[in-house]
């Protein structure tokens, strides 16, 4: 189905669709994503931190910086994010014994099962783009990048 017919609405110029289709699709696919983390008791910031400690793992314990780095919602409140994550025993934290000021994060053995179970959900993502060949993928990633590489 197209956008108009999709949103009932009209757009001003070609750009302007684009853009549009690109935030609707966003919200669309991402939808579909929270349902998945809420059944775990997860947001997608939540998630995307377990990750990124997981991801690596070799070099923990990571700082907030490192995760903050990292994060694909550049303004997401790490420290908040971690504090909840910890009450839930899903990673530890420490002090860094060179700058107190700073926190030691690492993912927890109950943060890696945690992980594993939602194993589907990271299948169930990949099923989102379905329709599309992989040619299509790689064009549509290729786009992506494009239009980050505008950004001032």
């Amino acid at each position: 189905m197209s956008l108009e017919e999709e949103i009932k609405g009209r757009f001003r110029s070609e750009y302007h669709k684009g853009f549009i289709n690109l935030s609707y699709t966003v919200k669309l696919l991402s939808y579909e994503f929270h349902k998945s983390l809420k059944a775990h008791g997860l947001t997608e910031q939540q998630y995307n931190v377990l990750r990124i400690l997981r991801g690596f793992r070799s070099q923990a314990p990571l700082s907030i910086g490192f995760i903050k780095q990292r994060m694909l919602d550049k303004d997401s409140d790490i420290s908040r994010i971690v504090d909840r994550l910890f009450e839930k025993g899903l990673v530890s934290r420490k002090e860094n014994p060179d700058d107190r000021r700073q926190k030691c994060v690492e993912i927890t053995a109950m943060g890696f099962e945690l992980l594993d179970k939602m194993f589907n959900c990271e299948q169930k993502a990949d099923t989102l783009l379905k329709n599309l060949s992989m040619y299509e993928v790689k064009q549509l990633n290729y786009l992506m990048d494009k239009i980050r590489e505008n950004r001032e």
